[in-house]
């Protein structure tokens, strides 16, 4: 079994991604964003991506629906839903993209156009796919809002984003992206900028219709608390590596790696009043120049000789668990 930990050969696997490697490249510097990450999802299974800012979370998502920029060199095997996604040409791309994967964005009112309705937007993205008329779109448009429970969804059709709030705007991005019924879903810290009773409602909102719809999920977020409420399993990002992947129910009760150790440190939870919260010090290596060794060395409290020597292979742990520290190789 690879570093994944999942199966490889399986009609159910949604994603599987080996030694998955990204550079973007300029005449001034090379910045390696994505360093060898393995990574298997499974149909009807969620994900998180954990990891602070800077750590390759998002490049990894967009490089598994093919949304990087050209200047982005992509190594190493991605394939989703059956397809192997490097090698797809721009119109089969669009045709993925919406179809069978779909994205959901950290801020909508970036992501939705402002000058056509919301209604019209949902509608459009079904023609696009389905080949339906423009009725039976904007039927398809009305039953979204309902099914992301949207308040009074029938005049909000004729809404433009502008006239929505924070956590209306982003429940109808999801409801873009499930136009089409898609196969898998890529979230993008879709809660970070909602008010902690709003994050709260969209969370619950996603995982009721990833276990309605039998879609898989891969959510990318920095929040512990955030993977804890919505994840099946979690992989923690550093330096562009996953650094630790397994259950979370596992993860969360006896973190690994000192990296994974120091996030569940630094998270707030209920008892801690009056408790002195754990950091870790320093800060992220430059992609640019990453050290030889492993890149949480420098801010590892737990660290060896061999540490700053070579990069820690992955080492798979009883219960489903893969680790990259010399502690355990």
């Amino acid at each position: 079994m690879s570093a994944a930990l999942k199966p490889e050969t399986t009609d159910s696997v949604l994603i599987r991604a080996r030694n998955l490697t990204v550079q973007f490249v300029s005449r001034d510097a090379t910045v390696s964003a994505v360093n060898g990450v393995d990574l298997d999802l499974m149909q009807g299974e969620t994900l998180c991506i954990l990891g602070e800012s800077g750590s390759g979370k998002s490049v990894t998502l967009r490089a598994l629906m093919g949304l990087l920029p050209k200047r982005a060199r992509i190594g190493g095997e991605i394939m989703v839903a059956g397809h192997d996604v490097a090698r797809m040409s721009e119109s089969q791309l669009s045709d993925f993209r919406g179809g069978e994967v779909a994205m959901i964005f950290q801020e909508p009112m970036t992501a939705l156009d402002p000058v056509f309705t919301v209604g019209r937007q949902i509608a459009e993205t079904v023609q696009r796919h389905e080949r339906v008329s423009r009725s039976a779109a904007n039927a398809r448009a009305l039953e979204l809002l309902e099914l992301v429970q949207i308040p009074s969804a029938k005049r909000r059709l004729e809404a433009y984003p502008h006239e929505l709030s924070g956590g209306l705007r982003q429940r109808a991005m999801i409801a873009v992206a499930l136009a089409c019924r898609p196969k898998l879903l890529l979230a993008d810290e879709p809660t970070t900028a909602l008010d902690a009773t709003v994050q709260i409602q969209v969370l619950l909102l996603l995982r009721e219709l990833q276990e309605r719809l039998r879609m898989g999920v891969v959510f990318v977020t920095h929040d512990l608390g955030v993977a804890g409420e919505i994840a099946d399993r979690v992989a923690v990002m550093y330096a562009g590596r996953v650094v630790e992947q397994g259950p979370v129910a596992a993860l969360m009760a006896g973190p690994l790696h000192p990296y994974a150790n120091g996030l569940l440190g630094a998270t707030v939870h209920a008892g801690m009043r009056g408790k002195r919260l754990t950091t870790i010090p320093g800060a992220p290596p430059s992609l640019e120049a990453l050290p030889p060794g492993c890149a949480f060395a420098p801010r590892c409290s737990e660290v060896m000789s061999g540490c700053v020597a070579e990069v820690p292979r992955p080492t798979v742990m009883p219960g489903e668990r893969m680790v990259r520290c010399w502690k355990y190789g």
